[in-house]
């Protein structure tokens, strides 16, 4: 009930339109989505920056209604990224092929996608693939597999989720292309026939992975707010002697600051989802009907970091 409500109010331009004319509703969003325009984006980017973090920046919006409005966002992507080279920022993207028009059409999204990762290898900077659904998790392996990184190399990477029962043995075949990884636990409904309905069994599997990745994959992210799979990383790492520099922590903008503070504290490479654009309110609506815990997990997480603010003279911005 909860989640239909949440995806039925993520569909409505009158409320969109209210909510975005609310203050209320703007600092709740602020909080987790950095503006709607670039130089928003880039704004918060120059605060982790100065933290000594690093960001993968994302344009909102997923599947897209027509050709125009897939290469009017291939066309944002590489302003931004033009800017972040300008800047001299320490960031990459990330890039959704259903918004670059995998729907509609899938050589326009093949066109618009190159067109991303050649201003990207032009500046030495490097673009991620992001995951969707299970509907397009074969499709976007293909096309990163037999396109695009045969073409553009260590230029782009991808996403695994560790909820697909599959996802181990992306992980092996992406270690022997020596192809990045970012692994995240994923948040979409899914049959049990496909994806681990406990969330032991993702957790598990996401450890797993987490652990071949960390010994022999090519600088992957470990994209987690998990404290407890956080510091098995951590203790993995040091057992292992790997050194820290062969991987980096993710997490999102927003959440448990309180973590990757402590984290960059201990010497960890930490890189920082930034999410921007107009489409904040259906992203914050999806996000929170995929997983209508992630309620709790959000309020939860806000009454973790106030309990643990460090002294004022010692916050890092």
């Amino acid at each position: 009930m909860l989640r239909a409500g949440l995806l039925w109010l993520s569909d409505q331009p009158a409320v969109f339109r209210f909510v975005r004319q609310n203050g209320l509703a703007q600092k709740f969003a602020s909080r987790f989505v950095a503006g709607e325009t670039i130089d928003t984006a880039l704004a918060a980017l120059r605060d982790l920056n100065t933290a000594d973090v690093t960001g993968t920046i994302d344009l909102l919006g997923e599947s897209v209604s027509g050709v125009e409005e897939a290469r009017a966002a291939r066309d944002t992507y590489l302003t931004l990224l033009d800017r972040i080279h300008a800047a001299g920022a320490r960031a990459n993207v990330s890039v959704k092929l259903t918004q670059m028009g995998l729907d509609i059409d899938e050589g326009v999204c093949i066109e618009n996608l190159r067109a991303i990762l050649a201003r990207a290898k032009l500046y030495d900077l490097f673009v991620r693939i992001d995951m969707e659904g299970s509907a397009y998790t074969e499709k976007t392996l293909a096309l990163f597999k037999e396109r695009f990184f045969p073409e553009f190399g260590h230029a782009v990477g991808v996403v695994l989720q560790s909820y697909l029962r599959r996802t181990e043995q992306d992980v092996e075949e992406m270690i022997t292309l020596r192809a990045r990884v970012r692994l995240c636990k994923g948040a979409y409904q899914e049959p049990a026939t496909i994806a681990f309905p406990d969330k032991r069994d993702v957790d598990a599997n996401y450890v797993r992975c987490m652990e071949r990745l960390m010994e022999r994959g090519n600088y992957p992210g470990i994209a987690t707010h998990d404290e407890a799979i956080l510091t098995h990383a951590r203790d993995f790492g040091t057992r292992r002697r790997l050194d820290p520099s062969r991987y980096e922590f993710q997490m999102l903008y927003g959440v448990r600051r309180d973590l990757q503070r402590q984290l960059r504290a201990a010497g960890f490479n930490l890189r920082v989802y930034v999410p921007f654009g107009t489409h904040w309110y259906p992203y914050l609506m999806r996000r929170l009907a995929e997983r209508p815990a992630n309620i709790t997990f959000i309020l939860g997480n806000l009454v973790k970091e106030s309990l643990r603010k460090p002294p004022a003279n010692n916050r890092t911005r």
